[in-house]
């Protein structure tokens, strides 16, 4: 019996053995294929300046342009723009064909319906679009369509206000591409099936009887009127990419607080306040704490670094009440004012 034993344990180990020679006979060219496929997807560092300890991306940084560069972006969009700290072009297209009440209050243009695109040209010659595109509930999908069609990608897709009526969208959009007419070209077909009106002349500044010394010290920073309403605008400090490509400080990485008058000193504010995930929680409380409310957390773009989050808020009081209600969210924030 132990010599059957011994012969079966043979058999045993020569059928393994075997096994395990034709195993790895098997996985050998995927474990080669791998490797390859491994070693490419690392690209060979160019002579550009990389992201600190990251050869997988070189990073291009925007250049300085003139309104005069956007000549024919400016001809498709069917208006001017205006250019913002020398490299990115932006242009507005305020929603004023829309009556919106939210908490009982008819909403300005420039509270929260305003469509807006920006565009940068970068070292390469490319050229990025980016914007913030206000819709109806019932222009959402074929707007959607028209970006899809025109290789205009969408972002994100949420609200700005609460219980808004009617119902009322904002889709961010991006685009990146060496041909910046094509790209102003898809924007212009999704906004060609909304209601957005034709551009009119810019007015001088409303008056109201916001206390804007008091808003701007409670804030810590100088903010600026736009037509009714008065804004105040911060950045963040550190330097944001999209990919490879570096943003121009302050675009796509604003904390916006705006106050449309109501009379009497008091005001709406809407907004929004961009963070870090590790700032997130800290601002929420503190947005809450000062008595305002949270309409929205998301993010407005899909690939960049550091990653950032986006809160949209909505108050009604006295003005100053309320920048001092948001003067903690914006001390939670590593943030610059733009003025």
């Amino acid at each position: 019996m132990m010599a059957e034993d011994r012969q079966r344990d043979t058999r045993t180990q020569v059928i393994t053995s075997r096994r395990r020679v034709l195993a790895a006979a098997a996985l050998a060219p995927m474990l080669a294929g791998a490797g390859a496929g491994a070693a490419a997807a690392e690209p060979v560092p160019t002579g550009m300046t990389g992201m600190p300890g990251d050869r997988r991306h070189r990073r291009v940084k925007p250049v300085t342009t003139t309104e005069a560069d956007w000549a024919d972006v400016a001809y498709t969009l069917g208006r001017r723009g205006n250019m913002l700290r020398g490299t990115t072009y932006h242009t507005p297209f305020p929603r004023g064909d829309l009556h919106v009440v939210s908490d009982g209050i008819a909403i300005a243009p420039a509270l929260a319906l305003g469509t807006h695109v920006a565009f940068v040209r970068y070292a390469d010659g490319s050229t990025m679009c980016m914007g913030d595109v206000a819709v109806t509930e019932h222009e959402l999908q074929q707007v959607t369509d028209a970006f899809q069609a025109h290789g205009i990608a969408q972002t994100a897709l949420h609200k700005h206000l609460l219980g808004q009526s009617p119902d009322i969208w904002w889709t961010h959009v991006h685009g990146h591409g060496h041909d910046a007419v094509a790209l102003a070209r898809g924007l212009r077909a999704g906004f060609d099936l909304t209601g957005t009106p034709p551009a009119v002349p810019t007015g001088p500044p409303v008056p109201s009887d916001l206390d804007i010394a008091g808003i701007e010290a409670a804030l810590g920073a100088k903010g600026s009127r736009d037509g009714v309403v008065y804004k105040v605008v911060f950045a963040r400090r550190e330097t944001i990419c999209d990919g490879h490509l570096v943003l121009p400080p302050g675009l796509g990485s604003t904390s916006a607080f705006i106050f449309q008058p109501l009379g009497g000193g008091r005001a709406a504010l809407s907004g929004d306040c961009v963070m870090l995930a590790e700032e997130v929680q800290n601002v929420l409380g503190a947005l809450r704490r000062g008595g305002i409310k949270l309409v929205e957390l998301h993010n407005h773009h899909l690939t960049e670094n550091p990653r950032l989050f986006f809160t949209h808020f909505w108050a009604v009081g006295d003005a100053v009440e309320l920048a001092r209600g948001l003067r903690p969210a914006v001390d939670a924030t590593n943030v610059v004012p733009t003025s």
